[in-house]
């Protein structure tokens, strides 16, 4: 089972990551160590998808660097 949109920005908040915005259901988030932004999409009660997933996993991998 997927995890909720929810868990992955938690888990970015945990990592130090800073909410900067975004537009509509897109939310952005920086860290200092991280050379990009990430953006997640979709409603907090939705599933993740695979990529967004994998896209947290790497930012966070990164953030610890």
């Amino acid at each position: 089972m997927p995890p909720k949109i929810r868990e992955l920005v938690a888990s970015l908040e945990r990592a130090g990551f800073v909410k900067r915005g975004g537009k509509g259901s897109h939310r952005n988030f920086l860290h200092p160590k991280v050379s990009r932004p990430v953006v997640i999409s979709g409603n907090l009660g939705d599933d993740a998808k695979q990529y967004q997933v994998r896209a947290v996993q790497l930012a966070i991998e990164e953030s610890r660097k």
